[in-house]
C-alpha cells in the first residue's frame, strides 16, 4: 500500500475549508435568522458573499498559477 501524504494533507485542507463554511453559513446565519429574521439573514449572508469574493478570486489565481508551473515543470 502506498501512502501519498500530499495527497493526504489535500484533502484534509479541503475538508476543514468545507466544514468552515459549513459552520459559517449554517451557525453564523442560522442564528441571524432566529435573532433577526429572514431580511437580515439575506443582508448577513450578502456580506458574506462580498467579503469571500476577494478570498476566493486569490483561491483561483493561485490554483491557476499551480496548474501553469505543474504544466510547464512537466514538459
Amino acid at each position: 500500500m502506498k501512502r501519498d501524504l500530499r495527497k493526504y494533507a489535500q484533502q484534509t485542507n479541503a475538508r476543514l475549508v468545507a466544514g468552515f463554511f459549513i459552520l459559517l453559513l449554517v451557525v453564523g446565519i442560522g442564528l441571524i435568522y432566529a435573532f433577526y429574521g429572514r431580511d437580515a439573514a439575506l443582508m448577513g449572508l450578502l456580506c458574506v458573499g462580498a467579503a469571500l469574493a476577494p478570498a476566493g478570486l486569490v483561491a483561483l489565481i493561485l490554483a491557476a498559477i499551480g496548474w501553469f508551473v505543474k504544466r510547464v515543470d512537466q514538459g
